[in-house]
């Protein structure tokens, strides 16, 4: 097996093994997130009704300065933007990304605008 086979394989299997983990509480919606090297993705998904309730991505905020000040006003502009849909609560989602700097930093955000995760 070839080292990014095996490096692929790995990413997957750990994305299934912590979103196994959050689905046991399928009441929730849940926070996922995806970390590019530039860039942060962050939507809440209801999985009962499998659809997407809000989205955000740095893209969308206009904020200068490090990335993980990026991702904490990301977090921020999501945990507003689902307040206005009615979600005060959610499982968070890292998936394949360890809880750590970018992925740390929009959870703070979403507990600092008001989400409880």
């Amino acid at each position: 097996m070839s080292i990014a086979k095996k490096i692929t394989l790995q990413k997957k299997r750990r994305a299934l093994r912590v979103r196994n983990r959050i689905k046991r509480d399928t009441t929730l919606p849940r926070v996922s997130v995806f970390r590019s090297l530039k860039q942060i993705y962050a939507q809440i998904i209801d999985d009962a009704a499998q659809a997407t309730l809000v989205s955000c991505s740095s893209l969308d905020v206009e904020i200068k300065g490090t990335k993980t000040d990026v991702a904490t006003a990301v977090g921020a502009e999501l945990a507003k933007r689902a307040l206005a849909k009615g979600v005060n609560k959610a499982a968070f989602d890292r998936g394949r990304f360890l809880y750590h700097g970018r992925v740390k930093a929009l959870a703070e955000g979403l507990r600092a605008g008001g989400l409880q995760i």
